[in-house]
């Protein structure tokens, strides 16, 4: 039983992001990015665990792979649907759904633009698969992790609820940015750039001078920042791994 209890708490992992998949179609953006961040610290939570449970199973890796699909793939897709829905319709995903003509690509009233926000859960079962293959990522990350980038796509609700202003929401909101947002989540996850990890394996400054970088600058801009800290130290994270010495 003692060696299920990671296998527990990545199914929590699962249910926070069905959870939030129903609060992001239901429009409540803020509750869905609640949820979505719950289940990411169930996702490091059960690593732990089977560390200190020495409790490694082959289903338990795909189950955790199968939790990141959902709740750091298909949660923040949906988000990212309804965030170009109310951008370029006005109206949230429902609505959408009910007046979309099918061969209206265009931006604009009943385009279907904003079904490309789905390509964020493309693209991170993609970069998830070639985890599972790839011997390279032991000690480090290529392409930016699926948890980190669900982080910076809820970031954005947040922005606008608990930041809100006009100059903020008329760019959050502007059809063109989100595209963007989409476009660059998906290139970044699966990018063939390595990443530094945030383990620690001694404490010198010499060897570990970039993850302390790292954390004093994250730290400052979330203090001044806030919630519009999180995309980004993301982006901070991706240009201090292109620019540190291999």
């Amino acid at each position: 039983m003692v060696k299920q209890i990671p296998n527990i708490i990545t199914s929590l992992n699962i249910l926070c992001g069905c959870v939030a998949i129903l609060f992001a179609i239901s429009g409540d953006l803020v509750t869905a990015s609640f949820f979505v961040f719950t289940g990411i610290f169930f996702d490091f939570f059960d690593g732990l665990a089977s560390r200190w449970l020495k409790a490694h199973s082959k289903v338990g890796l795909q189950l955790d792979s199968l939790a990141d699909v959902i709740t750091s793939g298909v949660a923040p897709a949906i988000v990212m649907v309804q965030l170009l829905s109310e951008s370029i319709n006005d109206m949230g995903i429902q609505s959408f759904l009910e007046s979309t003509d099918i061969t209206a690509w265009s931006i604009g009233k009943n385009s279907l633009m904003p079904l490309v926000g789905l390509l964020i859960a493309v693209a991170a079962a993609y970069r998830l698969a070639k985890f599972n293959v790839d011997t390279r990522q032991s000690d480090s990350f290529i392409g930016l992790p699926t948890p980190a980038n669900a982080i910076m796509i809820l970031s954005l609700p947040l922005i606008l609820h608990f930041q809100h202003s006009e100059q903020l929401e008329s760019i959050i909101m502007h059809q063109w940015f989100l595209l963007g947002m989409t476009v660059f989540s998906c290139i970044i996850m699966n990018a063939e750039v390595r990443l530094f990890a945030l383990k620690f394996k001694t404490w010198d400054l010499k060897s570990n001078g970039i993850r302390y970088l790292f954390l004093v600058l994250s730290a400052v801009a979330l203090v001044f920042l806030k919630f519009l800290a999180i995309p980004v130290i993301i982006v901070l994270y991706f240009l201090l791994s292109l620019f540190r010495k291999n």
